[in-house]
């Protein structure tokens, strides 16, 4: 079942994300199961990661192989996960990565 992953990073600023993403983007569309990532401010500060992955095992095994690996010292995701019915993709707009 696809799942909805929802990730606060509290002490996680715009240049740290922005780094990290750059290096994991590659890995990230070739990613068994990824079907959309988004990240942005969240409202408490920090960074707001919100994922999408065809099921939770694909998802553990992107994060244990190529993020948890590389977090910086003292980020420690608050990554909260939901079951999904459905899930509906269009073509990302001219802003993604």
């Amino acid at each position: 079942m696809s799942i909805l992953l929802i990730a606060e990073q509290p002490n996680m600023n715009q240049e740290t994300y922005a780094s990290m993403l750059e290096q994991l983007t590659p890995l990230m569309r070739s990613a068994k199961g990824l079907v959309s990532h988004a990240g942005g401010p969240s409202p408490a500060g920090g960074t707001r990661i919100v994922e999408v992955w065809e099921c939770r095992a694909d998802q553990q095994r992107f994060f244990d192989e190529n993020l948890k690996p590389h977090l910086p010292p003292g980020l420690a995701p608050d990554m909260k996960f939901y079951e999904l019915h459905a899930v509906l993709a269009r073509r990302a707009s001219a802003h993604s990565v």
